[in-house]
């Protein structure tokens, strides 16, 4: 893929469903009794992984270009899959389901990419062996085969805030006996708890804090926001090329995820938020960014939950800033489909990016000249993302560039209706 250097961006742009609660939606709604109407629903790779795991358990689900229809069987209607669970690149759709699956009373397998083979997955089955379950793993890594037990309730410290932790253990117990309840070193995306409630679940929450007691969900409409993640692009693609202005319509502003904009801002960024409204139980708004001048912060300590995935664009804003950006406390980076911090360095330095990698971030010195490179996306959908973007500037091109698909599949074609 080459991207060749914007003269300016400008237009309006609405983004694709927003993935977390995409996913959580298909799931919710199967566990549900009745029928679950979802729009907005992203059709990536990663969500339709979930919507394939669900079918394969026996639940339906329709698919429309207007609305994903699902047909729930309650938390005790799912049935033994046939086959082995294949959840691709998803994080969200393997963790999530150990949870939901370790209560169930059947044999499963759940595997996926070499990308899903190396993250962690031992931070989800330890608290779910503590409330009974049984999952068998290679060194902790998938596949994972889940003897589906009864269990118990249990209070639980999280060691990092992870909103797939979190809701693993939440949606273990719905159907635990007793109240299960957590505790997070930092408030992680709260849109499980949200969702959980809307659909009837006895669930209580405070940032950082909650607790469920078994519960039947019944369905609910869902509409899904456009992705703050998938923002992230456009909101610095509009800051750092030249004479730019973009709306982005109808984007999830929820207060755990949205630090991105706070970050952006705080570096000077032209960012307004117009029209704020709610979307079901999430807040969304409509931005509007203009080009900017940049300068370098410190980003760290409880604000890094809140924009983990959007590191990596920030980054890019950080090169083209004054001064010096720094990122602690993100070592978290370090076991998504990449390492995302070793990516980073290694593929910015290509086009002259001055930038060292550290244990639980990096510090970036921006105004380094930069140029025309061929880069790698590495198989990760956000670095393929963020190279588009710093092409922008300096033209590129990418290698792997298809694997943007996983969270926006048509993130070149909706970049070029904005480039002039």
């Amino acid at each position: 893929m080459k991207i060749s250097p914007a003269a300016r961006l400008r237009g309006e742009l609405t983004l694709p469903g927003d993935k977390s609660i995409s996913h959580r939606a298909v799931m919710f709604g199967a566990l549900a009794e009745g029928t679950t109407a979802i729009t907005g629903f992203l059709s990536g790779a990663d969500c339709l992984s979930t919507i394939r795991c669900f079918r394969a358990l026996g639940v339906s689900i329709e698919e429309t270009p207007e609305q994903i229809l699902v047909h729930g069987r309650g938390l005790n209607g799912l049935r033994a899959p046939c086959e082995t669970l294949y959840t691709g690149n998803s994080g969200t759709t393997t963790r999530l389901l150990c949870g939901i699956l370790a209560g169930r009373p059947f044999e499963s397998v759940l595997d996926g990419d070499a990308s899903i083979r190396r993250r962690p997955m031992k931070r989800v089955i330890l608290p779910l062996a503590e409330m009974g379950a049984q999952i068998l793993s290679e060194q902790g890594c998938a596949p994972l085969r889940i003897q589906g037990r009864k269990l118990h309730g249990i209070h639980y410290q999280l060691p990092v805030a992870s909103a797939q932790l979190k809701s693993a253990i939440l949606l273990a117990g719905l159907s635990a006996e007793g109240e299960t309840s957590i505790c997070e070193p930092a408030p992680s995306r709260d849109h499980t708890e949200r969702m959980l409630r809307a659909f009837g679940a006895d669930l209580t929450s405070a940032p950082g804090r909650a607790s469920v007691r078994p519960s039947a969900l019944h369905a609910v409409p869902v509409s899904v926001p456009g992705d703050i993640s998938s923002a992230a692009f456009f909101l610095v693609a509009g800051l750092i090329v030249p004479n730019s202005e973009i709306v982005l319509k109808n984007v999830g502003i929820n207060e755990t995820r949205a630090g991105i904009l706070t970050v952006l801002q705080a570096m000077g960024g032209d960012i307004r938020i117009e029209n704020r409204r709610l979307a079901g139980d999430e807040p969304v708004a409509d931005l509007v960014v203009r080009s900017s001048s940049l300068h370098g912060i410190e980003v760290s300590g409880r604000i890094i939950p809140a924009l983990i995935d959007e590191i990596p664009a920030i980054c890019v804003a950080a090169l083209f800033a004054e001064g010096e950006t720094i990122i602690r406390d993100a070592a978290e980076l370090r076991v998504k489909e990449t390492d995302r911090i070793a990516v980073v360095a290694e593929e910015f330095a290509k086009c002259g990016a001055d930038l060292t990698p550290t244990e639980d971030g990096m510090v970036i010195r921006g105004g380094a000249p930069l140029h025309r490179a061929r880069m790698d996306a590495r198989t990760d959908h956000r670095i393929a993302m963020c190279e588009a973007v710093i092409g922008l500037v300096t033209g590129c091109e990418i290698k792997g560039a298809a694997c943007a698909d996983v969270s926006y599949p048509s993130f070149f074609e909706d970049l070029k209706t904005l480039t002039e």
